[in-house]
């Protein structure tokens, strides 16, 4: 019985380390640099995965999203436009 709840355990372990280093790190000046103006939410959480923060803007005429993601001490901020990526900026060196 113990050894059943320790696979059971191992396995839960395993499973969590591949999750965490799956998401690893995402944020790279090449990952960035595939973002592209136009792109939907969607395509570039594809890219660069979930925003560390999200600032939510909705104006009358248009609706205005920013996306901020936080790595050390990098930035990486792309703004949406009526959900398209209106512009983007970068802390990261090549």
């Amino acid at each position: 019985m113990n050894m059943s709840i320790l696979q059971r355990l191992s396995r839960l372990l395993l499973a969590l380390v591949l999750c965490v280093s799956c998401g690893g790190k995402r944020i790279t000046k090449a990952n960035v640099d595939e973002v592209a103006e136009g792109m939907s939410q969607k395509q570039v959480e594809s890219i660069l995965g979930r925003p560390t923060s999200i600032d939510n803007q909705d104006f009358i005429i248009m609706k205005k999203m920013t996306y901020v993601y936080r790595q050390g001490k990098d930035t990486v901020t792309v703004v949406f436009k009526d959900d398209k990526v209106q512009s983007k900026d970068s802390t990261l060196s090549d």
